[in-house]
């Protein structure tokens, strides 16, 4: 079919970059029926991570912070998880350094950057 030929790329390029740790809520959400009672989503969830602005937190610790005992709807459930974890971007893991550009400064990448091009130049000159 035609759709198969066109589709040889992601619709969406994925980037390389960082990575966030635990899952969002919306899709922890998003895997039960509603209403629902608290302990049950603590039964099934409490040692799924979620992602928070704070960093990863366990549900069931979130849970153990939330005073209600049942919820209706999704809605009721994300508005009483997020009134104890706040909203707001969430912070990325950041991957582990090079050993070689250990200790250096921005500065001092950029120095390095500068004087590459310039040492590979002297490289050619030699020979």
């Amino acid at each position: 079919m035609a759709d198969e030929d066109e589709n040889e790329e992601p619709a969406v390029t994925l980037g390389e970059g960082v990575t966030v740790e635990g899952a969002p809520l919306a899709r922890i959400a998003a895997r039960f029926m509603w209403g629902i009672e608290k302990s049950t989503i603590v039964e099934r969830e409490s040692e799924t991570v979620i992602r928070t602005p704070d960093g990863p937190r366990e549900l069931g610790d979130v849970l153990a912070e939330v005073d209600e005992p049942y919820f209706s709807t999704r809605q009721e459930f994300v508005d009483a998880v997020e009134a104890i974890i706040g909203t707001g971007p969430v912070p990325t893991a950041e991957p582990a350094p090079d050993a070689a550009d250990e200790g250096a400064t921005d500065e001092e990448d950029a120095k390095a950057e500068e004087g590459a091009p310039e040492e590979a130049e002297s490289e050619d000159d030699e020979e």
